[in-house]
């Protein structure tokens, strides 16, 4: 918040807001300087990121334990029918059946985790951190927290960099450590020796590539969300201080709702694209060049 006790501007309000609850691995409270730092994590990012995580597989398991063969009720239709549609979509990039009992539960996971992730932008910006200005400090934290992990580059590159791994074991797994690093040499452009470096370099360069865009995708869209929450809450604020301007208070009002309800069809299309591109990505794993 301002230093000098007033009313913070603009500027220090969204500033304050982009900023993480960041600790080193001795748990000291830090400040990210470089644009690439792995002494330090996002302490906030890490923890709503495994609770939404429980809380997803927790809803998943709970519509597994209560399903019936009968006629069901809205939570397990609902779930159904979405397991129904991340296996059809499943069924039409990886054609192997025995790798698909492992990547169509994985995919739903990656789904209703980002999704849940995600809908945490739905929640008004200053909710969260307004109760922990007053608990973070008394507990020996900074006064800082940011409550949407996707919204936060290490965690959506995270789990992109997860992906990539994965597609790395099926890899070796359906063609051999010898198939895939034959591949790795000889396509796109051929088996001759001259080529072999040229194939290995245009190889890295597509596993690289498809990594960081998978994760700048969603981080890009849900920090741009956030930002935009940001910007009309201000708009209230402003008419709070000042008292005038009705326009403010009318603009904020409308704009929020609006966003708001687009908001919700970016949140479920984001983890939508986000799930599509990890099936994608995992299919090609499978196919041979």
């Amino acid at each position: 918040m301002a230093a000098e006790g007033h009313a913070p501007s603009a500027g220090e309000y969204i500033t304050h807001h982009l900023q993480h609850l960041q600790k080193n691995f001795s748990f000291e409270s830090v400040k990210q300087k470089d644009i690439v730092d792995f002494s330090l994590f996002n302490l906030d990012s890490v923890f709503f990121s495994v609770v939404l995580g429980a809380l997803g597989c927790f809803l998943l398991w709970r519509a597994a334990r209560k399903a019936t063969s009968g006629v069901p009720g809205r939570f397990q239709a609902a779930v159904e029918i979405l397991s129904e549609m991340v296996e059809n979509q499943a069924k039409g990039v990886i054609h192997n059946a025995k790798s698909r009992k492992l990547v169509s539960p994985l995919a739903l996971t990656v789904f209703v985790w980002i999704f849940l992730m995600n809908a945490m932008d739905m929640l008004p910006v200053d909710l969260i951190p307004a109760i922990w200005h007053s608990a973070g400090p008394a507990l020996g934290f900074k006064d800082y927290m940011r409550v949407v992990p996707t919204a936060d580059l290490s965690t959506t590159l995270g789990l992109s960099t997860s992906v990539l791994l994965i597609c790395f074991f099926y890899n070796i797994k359906i063609k051999g450590l010898g198939g895939w690093g034959h591949e790795l040499i000889s396509a796109p452009f051929g088996a001759h020796p001259a080529l072999w470096p040229f194939n290995f370099a245009m190889q890295v360069i597509e596993f690289v590539a498809k990594t960081v865009s998978h994760g700048m995708r969603l981080f890009g869209n849900m920090f741009a969300g956030e930002l935009v929450f940001m910007l009309i809450a201000l708009m209230g604020g402003a008419f709070a201080m000042t008292a005038t301007g009705i326009g403010l208070a009318i603009g904020h009002i409308i704009a929020g709702t609006v966003w708001t309800l687009f908001h919700i069809l970016v949140i479920t299309l984001q983890a939508f694209i986000f799930m599509m591109l990890t099936l994608i990505y995992i299919g090609q794993a499978h196919d041979a060049h």
